[in-house]
């Protein structure tokens, strides 16, 4: 053969070569199935082959669950031989049916027809509303966002126009009636779902949460609705935070204070997460908050002597001289107390913690973690983790994502945590739509499922509402919940910031905007609830305690350092001549621990590789030759455990180790059983506990560190898969781990 017919060989079995060849594959199978759909040349082609079509079907590069019969030839049939909507409507003809016949009444089948039709639209049409209420919901007190009408919330969009709203539909006790005209049904679900309070629930997968929250909030009777007993309480503690916000701006004009202004919601909001949550078992709550109306909350929620933050803002210390340490600014600085309602008291504290926002998240998950296991308490209802955000921070910092991931994972989970969004739509200088890309800050909640509130801060009945409704659920299902508060922020980032360069118009509305407590106190008297004279009353009440407490405030000094109460109490300051005590132990724990280590149940089946290991560990221990580190890590840990001091190890792939080194925890080779050596020394040790984290350092650490504030006693150690990999967390080594007793001690 010449060149120049290799060549022209080679071009002819060209279109053979690389990817061609897949879809050379795929047309051939097509011509199998039906020639006529390929081009004539390409059908002569494929004849010239004389290829069987069994051997073209078995090349062909068809997935392996490919169906025979699908895609259906007839797809009109397809569709028209699906009884979804037959179902439903077979369902509400029978019941119309039944409810007619009962009555005595003839309906005549087009009457049924549309009867059925409605009821079917009218289901539709409510469903809507569970999922996309929110969106037309009356959420930002400034009126700055637009809500468009949302075609799928229009009763023209089912069919229904002005001459249809009065018909009556059977709903079957949806919204709790049997019967009801679509201006009925249409004005229930505006007010429960499009009014100042807005639930966005319908993506929650598990249907005893969904239906629980459903049933909580929907219907006649559901209504948001306060006591006068309730609606003065709400308006006392508005009274107080907006009281000392004004008095902290007259007597430190341009000091900084991070103000709660324009989100004084917030603390009523909290009272009723405390009351209610107390009355369904909680025992202690552990907040960690940014600095955004901090002060606030630590007096008017944490209940911190008013002279306290008076002394702090002239200077003085928050801690006794003689408790040493570099301190820190006042709006980082934490706090206990006990608040009681009802005759159920609460512990509260607020966690220490730096500027770095949301840094403070997993070190109160950690705390809130070894605080439950204190109390004993499997179902985690005992103590509720409370965290605020900033709108901007929700959305913008990685962490916040790795928390909610550690929510539901057995060696983390807290049984879930109260998220509160202190939404005031900007971050700093920033806009939402240069923040962040989704429509809410708190969309990152989906990932877990997680019920949100979104609630309008200048409507104070509707944020405490849902702070009462979220705390339910909280203590329901053991989830994380979201209540995010669209409110606004009076001034700049800090008072001394001119937001005007960069929000003209936001900061024009809030110039002439009136108020939280203003806009409340005119609904109260308007209600004819209480006379103006008695809210400016309690205004002046007010003002007078607050004068007293600045004077109060000059001669302030702290007595004691809170960090050292509880737990901590028995535990002294390294002093300059601190000696280390004796590490060693005796033969007897010696050869416990060994024996421990060693041993397995009888029916335990190891992995071969293991078993050879374990022997080799007991020839190692007997001799006493050739200790490896993970053996004499594991002796350590056996000893701290019989001493009375709990173990905790948390790490990527900790419990096997990184390097198939540590094995302190076997698996059984045929049930996958999991066996603790290490917790199987003697009846009355401490517990051993090491957890495969998930792959993040950052939250992971934090957590630990937490776990560490709330429980002195145990050795909490966190691990990283491999050193470098460390500095992942390199914010909590900065900020907590290194500095955090010199600052917040």
């Amino acid at each position: 053969m010449s060149d120049n017919n290799k060549n022209t060989s080679v071009d002819l079995q060209s279109f053979l070569q690389g990817n061609n060849a897949e879809y050379m594959e795929n047309l051939h199978s097509k011509f199998s199935e039906n020639a006529d759909a390929l081009d004539t040349k390409w059908q002569e082609f494929f004849d010239s082959l004389n290829d069987q079509n069994n051997d073209i079907q078995k090349n062909s590069y068809n997935p392996s669950w490919k169906r025979p019969d699908w895609p259906p030839i007839n797809t009109e049939d397809f569709y028209n031989n699906s009884n979804f909507d037959q179902k439903v409507d077979q369902q509400y003809e029978e019941k119309i049916k039944s409810k007619a016949h009962a009555q005595s009444i003839n309906i005549q089948d087009d009457g049924l027809k549309q009867a059925v039709l409605d009821s079917v639209r009218a289901l539709m049409l409510i469903r809507a509303y569970r999922i996309r209420g929110h969106l037309a919901a009356n959420l930002d007190p400034l009126n700055i966002l637009k809500n468009n009408a949302h075609p799928e919330l229009q009763p023209e969009n089912y069919g229904f126009h002005d001459v249809d709203l009065d018909r009556p539909i059977f709903i079957d006790n949806v919204l709790g009636l049997e019967i009801a005209s679509m201006r009925e049904i249409v004005a229930i679900v505006k007010r429960t779902y499009c009014g100042t309070f807005a639930l966005q629930y319908m993506h929650i997968s598990n249907p005893d949460e969904s239906q629980w929250l459903k049933e909580r909030i929907e219907g006649y009777g559901k209504e948001i609705s306060f006591t006068q007993k309730g609606r003065k309480a709400i308006l006392n503690k508005l009274i107080e935070a907006e009281g000392f916000e004004k008095f902290l701006h007259v007597k430190y004009m341009g000091t900084k204070r991070f103000g709660l202004d324009g989100g004084e919601s917030l603390v009523p909001a909290m009272e009723q997460i405390i009351k209610r949550g107390g009355a369904l078992g909680v025992k202690d709550i552990i907040i960690g908050m940014p600095h955004r109306g901090r002060l606030n909350v630590l007096v008017n929620v944490l209940a911190k002597p008013l002279r306290a933050i008076f002394n702090e803002f002239q200077g003085g210390s928050y801690k006794p001289k003689e408790v040493d340490g570099s301190g820190d600014v006042k709006y980082h600085l934490g706090a206990s107390s006990d608040r009681e309602f009802d005759g159920n008291k609460v512990h509260l504290s607020l966690t220490a913690n730096p500027s770095h926002l949301e840094a403070v998240n997993p070190v109160v998950l950690g705390k809130a973690r070894a605080k439950q296991e204190q109390y004993d308490d499997d179902t985690r209802r005992s103590v509720m983790p409370i965290l605020l955000h900033g709108d901007a921070a929700f959305a913008g910092q990685g962490v916040v994502a790795e928390c909610f991931g550690l929510s539901g994972l057995t060696g983390h989970r807290t049984g879930g945590t109260m998220h509160i969004v202190i939404n005031n739509q900007i971050g700093f200088t920033t806009a939402p739509h240069f923040s962040r890309s989704s429509p809410y800050p708190t969309d990152i909640a989906l990932m877990v499922e997680a019920p949100i509130f979104h609630v309008n801060g200048d409507d104070p009945e509707a944020v405490v509402h849902a702070a009462r409704v979220a705390t339910e659920f909280r203590q329901k299902f053991a989830k994380d919940v979201v209540l995010d508060i669209f409110c606004y922020r009076r001034f700049g980032h800090n008072e001394g910031d001119e937001p005007m360069f960069t929000q003209p118009l936001m900061y024009k509305s809030i110039k002439e905007q009136k108020t939280t407590l203003q806009l409340y106190s005119e609904r109260l008297i308007k209600d004819g609830l209480i006379p103006e004279s008695e809210i400016e009353l309690s205004k002046a009440n007010f003002q007078n305690i607050l004068n007293k407490e600045f004077e109060a405030g000059e001669n302030y000094k702290p007595n004691k350092a809170d960090w050292l109460d509880g737990r901590w109490s028995h535990l002294d300051q390294n002093k300059e001549n601190y000696q280390r005590g004796s590490t060693s132990i005796s033969t007897k724990a010696f050869e416990k621990i060994a024996v421990a280590l060693t041993k397995t149940p009888k029916s335990f089946k190891l992995h071969k590789t293991v078993e050879r290991l374990l022997i080799a560990k007991a020839d190692m221990l007997e001799k006493g030759e050739g200790l490896d580190w993970a053996t004499s890590e594991a002796l350590a840990f056996g000893s701290l455990l019989l001493e009375g001091f709990p173990v905790r190890l948390a790490g990527q792939d900790s419990a096997r180790g990184t390097f198939s080194q540590r094995h302190s925890v076997l698996i059984d080779q045929e049930t996958e059983e999991r066996f603790f050596p290490l917790n199987h020394i003697e009846n009355d040790q401490k517990p051993y506990e090491v957890i495969d984290s998930m792959l993040s350092e950052y939250a992971v650490l934090g957590f630990e560190y937490g776990y560490s504030l709330s429980e002195p006693n145990a050795l909490v150690i966190w691990e990283a898969q491999f050193g470098d990999f460390a500095n992942g967390a390199q914010i909590m080594f900065d900020q907590f781990i290194s500095s955090g007793e010199r600052k917040w001690l």
